[in-house]
């Protein structure tokens, strides 16, 4: 840990003059690229992927809401600290301040094992970040929960000052959460920017006869991948290949069923309209129009494209 956190301190002081903003940063950056940690990020992505969750597992990833659910959840624990911060500078709230600690520190549960839940599914620069968001969060949680029994042993006194201090403590988890999911895309849709790509037109993809009945094939329109599979003789589905999960291959992936299975994390889309079916993805996939044209040659286009 002393090492990590040397490196940490001399990436992010390589430039004193760009300022604190900037200092933090480059610590961010550096937590990311540091791998002094591995050995515990695997193993713990072990321990959270073999938890039975079953269909929950899809549902804490946020797939109905067609985004991830963790950042919703997080609203509750921290809605409720700030408005008890609010309070405990208000005489005679002591009551209502120490219940909405109290319904903070319940509700941290439920978005803890979200956050868990995606951070299984990420890149190993995402997972570091990730461990110290995870790290901040349950010590602003342990120091919530703290505040909670002081003020229950009517220790106001003691339990606003750690109210104060667990308030700070959740500001760096904040902003540690937002490096990770702004700078380096966690949770983002990775297939989005496909539609403001592709140009406008059919676009030819090689002779329909070059693919073989149920084998995705990567092809290119522009600079955009994409899958081809074929379903049957005059059958063919067109999918922006790169995952919207994280931006895995689909072509290398499996096509059985109607549906195709991303083999990085085991994303499933259906070929008819590119939804999301299972797995951690929670945004579709763009589905392009295909057709043959006299030639026999394939095409494909974006359906609103014309």
């Amino acid at each position: 840990m002393g090492t990590l956190f040397a490196r940490v301190t001399n990436t992010a002081t390589a430039d004193s003059s760009d300022g604190a903003g900037t200092w933090v940063l480059r610590a961010l950056d550096a937590v990311g690229r540091s791998d002094r940690l591995d050995l515990v990020t695997e193993l713990t992505k072990c321990a959270v992927q073999a938890i039975p969750l079953g269909r929950l597992r899809g549902i804490l990833h946020g797939r109905p809401l067609g985004h991830p659910l963790h950042p919703a959840l997080v609203q509750l624990p921290v809605g409720t600290w700030m408005s008890a911060t609010v309070l405990d500078l208000v005489p005679g709230y002591e009551r209502p301040a120490r219940l909405l600690v109290a319904l903070g520190v319940v509700a941290a549960a439920p978005a803890a094992l979200t956050g868990w839940v995606d951070w299984a599914e990420q890149h190993e620069q995402q997972m570091r970040t990730g461990l110290l968001h995870a790290a901040s969060m349950a010590a602003a949680a342990g120091l919530y929960g703290a505040s909670w029994a002081a003020r229950s042993y009517g220790c106001n006194g003691l339990g606003r000052a750690l109210g104060f201090a667990g308030l700070v403590v959740v500001g760096s988890g904040a902003a540690v959460g937002g490096h990770l999911a702004y700078r380096q895309a966690a949770g983002a849709n990775k297939a989005e920017p496909v539609a403001h790509l592709v140009e406008p037109g059919w676009h030819t993809l090689g002779r329909a006869e070059d693919f073989a009945v149920g084998r995705p094939v990567r092809r290119m329109i522009g600079e955009v991948p994409v899958v081809v599979v074929r379903e049957a003789d005059e059958v063919f589905h067109v999918l922006a290949d790169r995952c919207s999960h994280f931006s895995g291959p689909l072509s290398e992936g499996e096509a059985v069923d109607g549906c195709v299975t991303c083999p990085w994390h085991g994303s499933v889309f259906r070929l008819s309209d590119g939804w999301n079916v299972g797995g951690p993805a929670t945004a579709p996939q763009p589905r392009f129009t295909a057709r043959t044209d006299g030639d026999g040659s394939l095409q494909a286009r974006l359906p609103d494209a014309s």
